[in-house]
């Protein structure tokens, strides 16, 4: 029977050949995947609200590398700043005062939803008044344990790769976005949308593959043990290989981003003090905030 099935693909003219087995399973792929998106992206709709929000102004992403620890960023009060994760931990974090706080899609595993839920009442008691936007994925926890109340809480759809995205158009967090290999570039996609035009980097080390390590410039509370890719004390339990692989395609993101950015007149420069990251000029964190006025939230 399967030499009959081959002899009769075989048999057919190409343009058949490629409706049966190529264009009509990926258009009914297509619908699928539509229908699984409609609610997710009835949530991001709302993101329109930001869409050229900061024209013109710029921006600070701070994130949680252990470079951090070496820079005074209280340089950064009065700036408009973006934070992520668990970096609510940092001292200094009331003095910043950051206006958006950004976490990606949650891994399941050893985090449970009892993780999720603890994480997320902890950061809410330490957020201040920071715009949350998190993944759609996380919208059934946060309703249904009722989190975050009282605070603007956004959902973005992240779905698919960068490939699958025009590479000349800024990305829109009011629709689908492409899913992200580290929440720096969730943070890009966002700033751009937003209308700023000059970003600054924080904690983007990315030099893990050189350390061993994959640590923070805080110490895990809720979450220490929940990486299934360290130990509890940080270090990569991971092969290289893998590792590797990783990275090149979060270096694809940076590359895919700078390519955006510059098309669109939006200056990124890495303003962490080392790491590995080498996509974007580097800059002084000091000198970059004296080089401009603070924005005004």
């Amino acid at each position: 029977m399967a030499k009959l099935t081959n002899m009769f693909w075989g048999a057919m003219p190409h343009a058949l050949y490629r409706h049966f087995k190529v264009d009509q399973p990926e258009r009914l792929r297509l619908r699928q995947e539509a229908e699984r998106l409609k609610h997710p992206l009835e949530l991001s709709a709302r993101n329109v609200e930001f869409r050229h929000r900061h024209q013109g102004q710029r921006c600070f992403i701070l994130c949680n590398g252990p470079s951090v620890k070496r820079q005074d960023i209280t340089v950064l009060k009065g700036e408009h700043v973006f934070s992520v994760s668990s970096g609510y931990h940092h001292p200094d974090y009331s003095t910043l005062s950051p206006i958006y706080h950004l976490v990606p899609q949650l891994t399941y595993g050893l985090l449970t939803r009892e993780d999720a839920i603890n994480w997320f009442r902890e950061m809410d008691g330490r957020l201040g008044r920071a715009t949350l936007f998190l993944n759609y994925t996380e919208e059934a926890l946060v309703r249904d344990s009722g989190l975050f109340r009282g605070r603007d809480i956004r959902y973005v759809t992240l779905a698919g790769t960068f490939q699958d995205y025009d590479p000349l158009a800024l990305p829109d967090i009011s629709k689908r976005i492409p899913g992200v290999q580290s929440v720096a570039i969730m943070c890009l996609m966002a700033a751009m949308y937003m209308g700023f035009t000059e970003i600054y980097l924080l904690g983007t080390d990315h030099d893990h593959f050189r350390t061993g390590e994959y640590n923070y410039f805080y110490e895990p509370t809720l979450l220490r043990g929940k990486d299934p890719s360290t130990d509890t004390k940080g270090n990569i339990v991971g092969s290289l290989y893998d590792e590797l692989s990783a990275l090149k395609v979060l270096w694809e993101q940076y590359r895919w981003i700078k390519r955006v950015a510059g098309l669109h007149g939006i200056r990124i420069f890495n303003a962490s003090a080392g790491g590995a990251l080498d996509e974007f000029p580097r800059i002084d964190l000091t000198a970059a905030a004296a080089s401009g006025r603070p924005g005004t939230v």
